[in-house]
């Protein structure tokens, strides 16, 4: 049997302690993915668990079908399985209400988002999402009437004509600054097609920054089925995670806002220290383990962990090359940070596909490794772990065995052909590179890249 709201389940089993049918929604989230339902959904259930009322989530896929067709037909239910060495602990979510699908329903979307219901308008778009040109400014090729922000700006409108209150607008995404990156580009896209609408959004509506931290592999069909047998019932839009989670905010919000400092969110008036860290060391030594763990024949992290020669090269990023490169936060301890992210990349249970860390690397690299290397190139030092995991994803970009998954995909087949194995490196980060505006690779460094790219190892 389908999970759903009449399912007969396992006895035992975390259920919500309220009543899902009397509770209005007042979070919409963009890019209702696993990550999403893992992390930002628990905690508003946990709230929701404690009294908290009408902060149920409506989800909005702006292209794919995909997560509409496992949640609709659940009711909205789905489990988190909290996976480890010492087995699973599942439970069941019920914040989610809806899935809509924003290319069948687009007038939906904006009927949610401008519903006086709603107060929180959140994001776990990737990257990608956000429609940036190479330099960060919006790109207006990709943020077009299929876009989030057309679909805000048409809700603020309505909003601002009923005379409704902004929204908090809370990206969840790995973006230095996202908060604040997030206004600019929703300015930015304002300025352009609703020019009329800026002050009222810039007078009504905040976009605070936040740290999330959480892993979350994709789930595969093994998963749904030993979680069906732990349930009792067939769960299509089950998520399976680590037992770490970790979200930090900073408090400053349009209006009311959940109690999410229930499920152990933090609030803050500077989230910086903790999204730089997170970003520099957690984020940029999984990419390391991706590109690198491919190439030396891995799959999973724990098993590109486990490797030596990797283990040491993500020690140096983490404590040398990214934790050298912060300013530490009042209590914030880096080394222990580095501690707990070894065990948990190390974590056996949890099957984190390498492939997956790998996807949409341009999008991810600058706030992951190019600040840490114009840091130190600031100060005159070098980052060899760094740089040869830089050399490793050149390779990766080249596509020569596999599909790349990454926007720029043409862009760099195309500087693969002109550039050669030669010259990629600088036509990627010299003088006029494609990512010099982030750090520009002197010739030590460049000379550090081109000896990992020629070598036999990453060649092949």
């Amino acid at each position: 049997m389908r999970l759903g709201p009449n399912s007969v389940l396992s006895a035992n089993l975390l259920l919500p302690e309220y009543d899902r049918s009397t509770q209005n929604a007042g979070i919409v989230h963009f890019g209702i993915g696993a990550f999403h339902r893992a992390h930002q959904a628990v905690y508003t259930d946990a709230a929701m668990n404690a009294g908290e009322r009408d902060w149920g989530i409506i989800g909005v896929s702006l292209r794919s079908p995909a997560v509409a067709e496992q949640l609709n037909p659940q009711d909205g239910l789905y489990s988190v399985t909290e996976r480890s060495e010492n087995g699973d602990k599942n439970r069941i979510i019920g914040a989610v209400q809806k899935v809509i699908v924003a290319a069948d329903a687009p007038d939906a979307v904006v009927a949610a988002l401008a519903s006086a219901d709603t107060h929180i308008v959140s994001f776990t778009i990737t990257e990608k999402g956000y429609c940036r040109a190479p330099d960060g400014s919006l790109d207006f090729t990709q943020a077009d009437e299929r876009s989030a922000y057309a679909y805000l700006a048409a809700a603020m409108r309505q909003r601002q004509a009923a005379k409704l209150g902004g929204l908090t607008l809370l990206s969840c995404d790995n973006l230095a600054n996202n908060g604040a990156q997030l206004a600019e580009l929703m300015r930015a896209y304002l300025q352009r097609c609703a020019p009329d609408l800026v002050h009222w959004f810039e007078d009504q509506c905040c976009c605070p920054s936040t740290m999330v931290d959480r892993i979350v592999p994709a789930t595969t069909d093994n998963d749904r089925q030993s979680i069906a047998a732990n349930l009792g019932a067939l769960d299509q839009a089950a998520v399976v995670t680590e037992p770490f989670t970790q979200w930090v905010i900073e408090d400053d919000f349009a209006g009311k806002r959940p109690g999410w400092e229930i499920g152990g969110a933090q609030f803050t008036k500077d989230v910086v220290p903790f999204e730089t860290a997170k970003l520099r060391m957690l984020n940029g030594a999984h990419s390391a383990l991706a590109y690198i763990g491919l190439q030396r024949g891995h799959a999973f992290v724990h098993q590109a962990i486990a490797d030596p020669y990797i283990m040491a090269l993500a020690n140096t990023l983490m404590r040398d090359e990214a934790a050298n490169s912060l300013q530490a936060a009042a209590g914030q301890n880096l080394a222990t940070y580095a501690d707990a992210l070894i065990a948990r990349f190390a974590n056996p249970a949890l099957d984190h596909r390498l492939i997956q860390i790998a996807m949409d690397g341009s999008q991810k690299i600058p706030q992951r490794w190019l600040e840490t290397l114009a840091f130190h190139q600031q100060q005159g030092r070098q980052c060899p772990a760094i740089l040869e995991a830089i050399a490793a994803w050149i390779v990766h970009i080249r596509g020569a065995t596999h599909i790349v998954d990454d926007p720029m995909r043409d862009t760099f087949q195309s500087l693969w052909q002109t550039a050669g194995e030669r010259h990629i490196a600088s036509a990627l980060f010299g003088n006029g590179g494609q990512f010099a505006q982030y750090w520009e690779a002197d010739e030590a460094d460049l000379t550090r890249v081109n000896h990992w790219i020629s070598n036999s190892a990453l060649s092949a």
